[in-house]
């Protein structure tokens, strides 16, 4: 579906045009198209293809989807591939994977938005009010795009941060062992996509601001730089996080074991009691003729005392010892 469809003049809003006459505008100088798109259908691909000579490879990644983070040179174009994380509700932090293609000519922009709900509108105001870095073309259309989305990881950040440290508080409850385990492998999972997101992305992205840059973004490397910045602080985070999720799941599974080992004891005291009451039935149930206490009158009162007794002290001994 096409968003929008937007010829700029020396950095200003010149008018909103259809895409039929996209050529005879192009050709003008001082002057590129931003085609915004969402979810669009192979037939409006081949159109925007023919009107702008996009490089057929580019255009099946676009139309096929779940690329990679990347950018890619074809000859004077570049193709960005950039992963989209949106929320799905209060207790979710990373629920949906969107999909946003960039295809960057000298003068042209085209911006292909797959699975994701939530636009680029403010991007479009934000470059509209800077028409002085507008000026300097499709390669600050691009920056402005990129950094967009990087400035959307930021939030998804504090979150994981936040429902981690939630988890870490009750690692030492009783009981909740196993539930913590479960969060901290989903909070993993979640954590996996956006590292899978922000790490090809920052070395794509090294390649606009450092060494050999690609004609289109020479006038804007100063921005891609801190583009790149804010890159490897998500993805220092992200290594973080990483680790503290690894060091919580291991006292997890300590927790459970020493749970469990906790369930063993109390079994193993219960079993030690009964085992003693076993086995002084077994010593006088064996019915023998000539047993000491076979014919003694208070032989029955004195084995049920002595069968107490030591049944008392080693509960006294277990409960001592924090068996029982």
């Amino acid at each position: 579906m096409l968003i929008n469809c937007v010829v700029y003049e020396d950095g200003t809003k010149l008018a909103d045009i259809p895409v039929r006459e996209i050529r005879e505008h192009i050709s003008l100088p001082g002057c590129f198209v931003w085609v915004a798109l969402h979810d669009p259908t192979p037939e409006e691909l081949d159109e925007l293809q023919k009107e702008f000579g996009l490089h057929p490879l580019a255009v099946e990644d676009a139309r096929h989807g779940h690329q990679r983070p990347k950018v890619e040179e074809y000859g004077p174009s570049l193709f960005v591939v950039l992963h989209l994380l949106e929320s799905g509700g209060d207790h979710e932090t990373v629920t949906r994977l969107g999909e946003l293609n960039v295809f960057v000519g000298s003068n042209y922009v085209v911006s292909v938005r797959n699975r994701s709900e939530r636009g680029f509108w403010d991007v479009r105001e934000r470059c509209e009010r800077e028409p002085e870095l507008l000026r300097s073309g499709p390669g600050f259309v691009l920056y402005a795009l990129m950094d967009a989305v990087v400035d959307r990881y930021f939030p998804i950040i504090d979150a994981l941060e936040v429902e981690l440290e939630t988890i870490e508080q009750q690692i030492f409850t009783k009981g909740v062992a196993r539930t913590s385990i479960r969060r901290l492998y989903e909070l993993k999972q979640r954590l996996t996509l956006l590292k899978h997101a922000v790490a090809p992305l920052l070395e794509g992205a090294a390649k606009l601001h450092g060494g050999r840059v690609p004609q289109i973004c020479a006038g804007s490397q100063e921005y891609f730089r801190d583009v790149v910045d804010h890159l490897g602080r998500i993805n220092t985070s992200i290594d973080s996080i990483r680790d503290t999720i690894g060091t919580a799941i291991h006292v997890n599974l300590s927790m459970v074991t020493i749970e469990d080992g906790e369930v063993v004891k109390r079994l193993a005291a219960w079993a030690s009691l009964f085992a003693v009451c076993t086995a002084f039935a077994g010593i006088w149930g064996m019915n023998f003729e000539h047993m000491p206490e076979l014919k003694w009158r208070y032989g029955y009162a004195t084995a049920i005392a002595l069968i107490a007794t030591t049944c008392c002290y080693l509960y006294y001994r277990f409960r001592k010892a924090g068996w029982l």
